[in-house]
């Protein structure tokens, strides 16, 4: 991979040191091109007929398959969705096994996008809800524990949970893959969870309103759509049987939007391009690179594993993440933790990592 050349595919990096793709990553040229390319298409052909409704559906199924094979699974088993909290959403919708008397675990690190979807299923079901320390939620797995709803990598800090401890307790797993797509390597059937719910804006630098889930086949054909649509059903002509389609298709969310799906494919191929794998890698080693060159500074670095994310405590996050904006250099707080984060991309460089910490 040559780090320049992926670096010149984002032009604000001309700019400033963007290390904020845990919330919304940088957008490549060749994603807007994509999108325009496809908005200029319907304004002046229209949306209408066979031919504008099989291009439609033709970048679907070409997004899903490059999905897929960023997860290490077949693009049946990944449905497409408008961001991670939706695939929480579908996924805490959809099952209907636990009740009152069960307990469903969580840690003490996840994002609102798992925890409301959580708690308005706990209300739906009559679940338990018990919180457990996001490094110890494999050992705190309990005979009354029916669900594991976590973070695959924690959006606080970057610690990256124990998914084989997961696997081995034999718990159904849900997994927020917010900051896993696109910054550490996937192999589903290495995670072993039942459902990953991941975003397209963050690291896989697509639209907002993007993202997709993966649902394990047998788990998947279950379950009914709990918000079937047209795009949900095998036999669309025959709705009120609700004949879903195989696999996680049927938990698509809608028509897949031409121009936001345009520029979701042009990155996610961008990626395959240079490779993911190195692009995982890379990323992981600067991050790590920026952690070592924090506490060298005496800054408390949060804890963390092998992901993109690096938080350190602040006195005052909030007046840290503005000095540093005056700096040029593009981070976030993270609100009533008294931390401030930065995201570490392969696109960044060691000049944008010493950018931060002489701002410091």
């Amino acid at each position: 991979m040559d780090p320049a050349r992926l670096r010149s595919e984002f032009p604000v990096l001309e700019r400033v040191a963007y290390l904020n793709a845990g919330t919304d990553g940088p957008v490549p040229r060749r994603g807007h091109d994509a999108a325009v390319a496809r908005l200029r298409l319907e304004l002046d052909g229209g949306r209408s007929g066979a031919a504008y409704f099989e291009a439609l559906k033709d970048l679907a199924v070409q997004l899903r398959a490059r999905l897929a094979g960023f997860m290490a699974c077949e693009p049946d088993d990944v449905a497409l969705t408008r961001s991670t909290t939706d695939g929480m959403s579908t996924a805490l919708s959809a099952i209907r096994d636990v009740g009152p008397g069960d307990e469903v675990l969580t840690s003490d690190e996840e994002h609102p996008g798992l925890l409301a979807p959580l708690e308005v299923a706990r209300r739906r079901l009559g679940f338990e809800v018990r919180m457990a320390p996001f490094a110890e939620i494999a050992n705190a797995i309990g005979p009354r524990t029916k669900l594991v709803a976590c973070s695959h990598v924690s959006w606080v800090g970057g610690k990256v949970v124990d998914a084989a401890a997961l696997r081995a307790s034999g718990v159904r797993v849900i997994l927020d893959g917010a900051q896993g797509i696109g910054a550490v390597p996937l192999d589903m059937g290495e995670l072993g969870c039942d459902f990953y719910a991941a975003s397209g804006q963050k690291w896989m630098c697509g639209p907002d309103g993007s993202g997709c889930l993966y649902v394990r086949r047998e788990v998947a054909n279950e379950l009914d759509p709990p918000w079937p649509g047209y795009g949900s059903l095998a036999e669309p002509a025959r709705a009120s049987e609700l004949i879903a389609h195989e696999g996680a298709r049927r938990f698509d969310m809608g028509v897949a939007p031409g121009p936001a799906t345009s520029w979701a494919l042009a990155a996610a191929e961008m990626y395959a391009e240079y490779g993911l794998a190195e692009i995982n890698e890379r990323a992981a080693d600067l991050a790590e690179q920026l952690a070592d060159g924090l506490r060298e500074r005496g800054r408390e670095v949060a804890p963390r594993g092998r992901s993109t994310l690096v938080s350190w405590h602040s006195d005052d996050p909030e007046g840290e993440v503005a000095r540093l904006a005056d700096a040029g250099v593009v981070v976030r707080h993270l609100p009533g933790r008294g931390l401030v984060r930065a995201s570490v991309g392969a696109w960044s460089t060691e000049d944008d990592l010493e950018r931060l910490l002489s701002a410091l």
